[in-house]
């Protein structure tokens, strides 16, 4: 199935729009002049921690520690994210590295 010409500029100024809707949305509700609301203020320092921490939920959701590899990979793949992002303190080269390991070790090794 084909989109027509007509359908495809719909949708690329749906996307345009959507876009610009949420990088000007937040700048018209919460001008400089103004003080942030709490709430946003509460939501900011706890949404990072929450967001990660449903990351590492999801990463972990189909590991199996009773059968295969029992979570080895995985295992080896977080630790190494952890002690690059405390040595380096970079978040792309935490990601990066630890994403490396893993598809190296699920490929090659086990």
């Amino acid at each position: 199935m084909t989109m027509g010409i007509v359908q495809q500029v719909i949708t690329i100024a749906m996307v345009v729009l959507g876009t610009m809707l949420t990088r000007f949305l937040p700048f018209a509700v919460f001008p400089s002049g103004k003080p942030t609301p709490k709430y946003v203020q509460y939501l900011g320092k706890v949404l990072p921690s929450a967001v990660l921490g449903l990351l590492v939920i999801y990463c972990f959701k189909d590991v199996s520690l009773l059968s295969g590899n029992h979570g080895t990979p995985e295992l080896i793949a977080v630790t190494v994210v952890a002690f690059l992002h405390f040595w380096k303190k970079n978040m792309f080269l935490s990601i990066s590295g630890g994403t490396l390991v893993y598809m190296i070790l699920v490929q090659f090794i086990f």
